[in-house]
C-alpha cells in the first residue's frame, strides 16, 4: 500500500510542476507534510540533504522521502514516479517540437508558463525559510541565519559563485557559529 502512496504521490509531483527540481519542492513538502510521513523541519533537512547529495534535487528528496517511508522499495518506487512523467514529456514533446517550435500557440503558452515556474520556485523558498527560521533559536541566530542566506543568494546569483563552494562555505560558518 505504501509504495502505491509513494509512486501516486511523486507521480502527481512529477506531472503537475513545471520548472525543475526548485519548482518541486512547494509540491514535495505539501504532499509528504500533509500525508505525515515527515515534519516540514525534517523537509528542510532533506532539502539539505539532497543539495549536497549529486543528482536532481527533486529526484535525491523522492529518494530519501521513499527510502524513509518504505525502505528501498519504497526509494525506487518514489524515484521512478517522479521521473515517469518527465520523460513521457520528454518523448513526445522532442518528436513535435521541430514542427511546432515557432507557432503562436506554442510561444503564448511558454509566456504563460515561465512567471508561474518563477512563482514557484519563490513559493518553494518561503516554504524553505520559513520552517529554517522557526528552527534557529533567538532573534540573533534568525538574523544571522537571514544573513547566511542573503550572502549566498548575493554570491550565487550575482555573482556566479559555483553553488556546491557556497555551500561548503555555508556548512563550515553553520559548523563554527551555531555549535
Amino acid at each position: 500500500m505504501i509504495l502505491w502512496q509513494l509512486f501516486s504521490a511523486f507521480f502527481k509531483i512529477g506531472l503537475f510542476t513545471i520548472g525543475g527540481g526548485y519548482a518541486m519542492l512547494a509540491l514535495i513538502q505539501q504532499e509528504i507534510v500533509s500525508r505525515g510521513w515527515m515534519t516540514p523541519q525534517e523537509f528542510v533537512d532533506v532539502v539539505g540533504i539532497a543539495e549536497v547529495t549529486p543528482g536532481p534535487i527533486a529526484i535525491n528528496s523522492a529518494t530519501f522521502v521513499g527510502f524513509r517511508t518504505g525502505g528501498i522499495p519504497g526509494a525506487l518506487s518514489a524515484s521512478l514516479a517522479v521521473v515517469l512523467p518527465s520523460l513521457i514529456c520528454v518523448m513526445i514533446v522532442s518528436r513535435m517540437w521541430e514542427k511546432y517550435k515557432s507557432a503562436h500557440v506554442v510561444q503564448s503558452m511558454f509566456a504563460g508558463i515561465r512567471p508561474v515556474v518563477a512563482g514557484l520556485v519563490a513559493a518553494a523558498a518561503v516554504l524553505i525559510a520559513t520552517p529554517t527560521l522557526k528552527y534557529a533559536e533567538g532573534i540573533a541566530s534568525q538574523l544571522l541565519t537571514l544573513v547566511i542566506a542573503a550572502a549566498a543568494f548575493y554570491a550565487v546569483g550575482v555573482k556566479k559563485f559555483d553553488p556546491i563552494k557556497v555551500i561548503a562555505g555555508a556548512a563550515l560558518v553553520g559548523i563554527l557559529i551555531f555549535r
